[in-house]
């Protein structure tokens, strides 16, 4: 398993991925730890939580630059993960203890109540784009409520994945009770197909989690799906457009283009598409792209040179399907850089609509009536985040609950944030990370009577 640094194509390290046999040893030791974990009181489940955000501050730096050489996001973004990753540390650690206390309810009986117990060995399957964050936000819920933890992250990120591991023991979990596994999808697919797991937690491509869900499904074994997405930029003809323009780059260009919530389509209402397309190519061009180390880089390269050919392959389908492309700033030479492209006169039937387009290529398209522009935001088969701007808040409300998506941003953008709950609809998947919410996803929430 090889760690590949994508500013200059140079190897970081190589590792042995661990067999099934190391597997299911790893999974034995998981189950020994849960017996004593889930019986912990919750106050002593968070002390090491506490730990875990003073180690994220303390050692940022640190940490965002193992992000940047594995995966390439310029190294100001990498640390703001880091810092998100104590805050949602600091959360989980201020409110779990309140929401997993037992719920009393009224009823006929004498007494009831609803308590929430953990559910034993919960598989995480994380993705590259965001290496701490995602790991984060799934497991610290996760154990909070009684659980334990086995992580499969993504290939090309191993250093991170042991490097988390190391961090919670650091914190003061007790061994075993977070694992890294460094394995591909035919172990992850045998760990879950043998029922040996009691959940799991996914996000990635429609394609894993459909079949991380026929696997899971087939084992009667709690799932979260968090899958792509296509999220429509809506910009109406009242709203700032400067504003929404610079919001708008920065919301398609963050971490390369690489982000499930990046704005990927930009509907503009016809009347100030001209208008807004000017503010935006502005801004779009003057992007600094190069070395990620470098602190005023804000593009650096795609995390793997295989994404190279399948942006290409977007872009030339809609180059000979006849869109107007405007190219950004040029990208250095070596490493696994995309030129950023902004595209007008798309068109329904291209790739760069009907697909997740996982690179900084921003289509705009210029829409005549708000009934319209609607209906387009839903034609997708993704339903994550979408963002409308206006200055009529009361009626980009309205428009809002009109859009099929999990998340909605007005006058701003999507993204996560560990007080709110965070998932999709249609094959975006399904189920709900951060917040109350996501610490509730992976617990028996037991019913409990007492008679007259």
């Amino acid at each position: 398993m090889k760690s590949i640094n994508p500013f200059d194509g140079t190897i970081n390290k190589e590792f042995d991925a661990h067999n099934l046999k190391a597997c299911e040893d790893a999974l034995d030791r998981a189950k020994g730890a849960f017996e004593q974990w889930k019986r912990l009181p919750v106050s002593d489940r968070l002390k090491p939580i506490a730990k875990l955000a003073s180690i994220f501050r303390s050692k940022t730096m640190e940490y965002a630059r193992i992000a940047t050489i594995e995966m390439g996001k310029p190294i100001k973004q990498s640390i703001s993960e880091i810092e998100k990753c104590a805050m949602a540390c600091d959360y989980y650690h201020e409110n779990s203890a309140k929401v997993l206390l037992d719920e009393v309810i009224a009823s006929g009986a004498a007494k009831s109540y609803v308590t929430f117990e953990p559910l034993g060995v919960i598989l995480g399957i994380m993705p590259w784009n965001f290496p701490f964050w995602q790991v984060i936000r799934w497991a610290v819920p996760t154990l909070a409520a009684g659980n334990v933890c086995l992580l499969k992250h993504a290939s090309n990120v191993p250093i991170t994945a042991l490097e988390i591991e190391k961090i919670f023991l650091e914190a003061g979990f007790p061994e075993n009770v977070f694992q890294t596994l460094l394995i591909g999808a035919d172990i992850t697919e045998q760990l879950i197909d043998t029922g040996l797991v009691d959940g799991v937690s996914l996000t990635g491509s429609v394609a894993a989690g459909s079949r991380v869900a026929s696997l899971a499904g087939k084992n009667i074994r709690k799932h979260v799906l968090e899958l792509g997405g296509s999220d429509p930029f809506i910009v109406l003809k009242d709203a700032d457009l400067e504003k929404a323009a610079s919001a708008g780059v920065k919301a398609r260009t963050v971490n390369a283009g690489q982000s499930c919530i990046a704005a990927k389509r930009f509907i503009v209402a016809q009347s100030v598409a001209g208008e807004f397309l000017e503010e935006f190519l502005a801004i779009f061009k003057n992007l600094r792209v190069g070395d990620p180390m470098d602190e005023q880089t804000e593009i650096g390269p795609v995390a793997k040179e295989e994404f190279l050919k399948a942006l290409s392959e977007q872009l030339e389908d809609a180059r000979t399907k006849g869109a107007d492309i405007h190219l950004g700033p040029k990208p250095p030479t070596r490493g696994f850089f995309f030129q950023p492209a902004v595209l007008t006169n798309v068109k329904p039937d291209m790739k760069v609509l009907r697909e997740e387009v996982f690179g900084p290529i921003a289509p705009i398209i210029p829409i005549a009536s708000e009934e319209e522009m609607i209906r387009l935001a839903n034609d997708t088969e993704f339903g994550l985040g979408a963002a409308i701007w206006s200055r009529d808040t009361d009626r980009a409300e309205r428009l809002a609950m009109e859009i099929a998506t999990g998340f909605v941003a007005i006058n701003g953008v999507v993204k996560s944030d560990p007080r709110l709950p965070f998932g999709g609809v249609k094959k975006s998947g399904y189920g709900r990370e951060l917040s109350h919410y996501g610490l509730k996803e992976f617990v028996n929430i037991k019913t409990v009577i007492v008679g007259c």
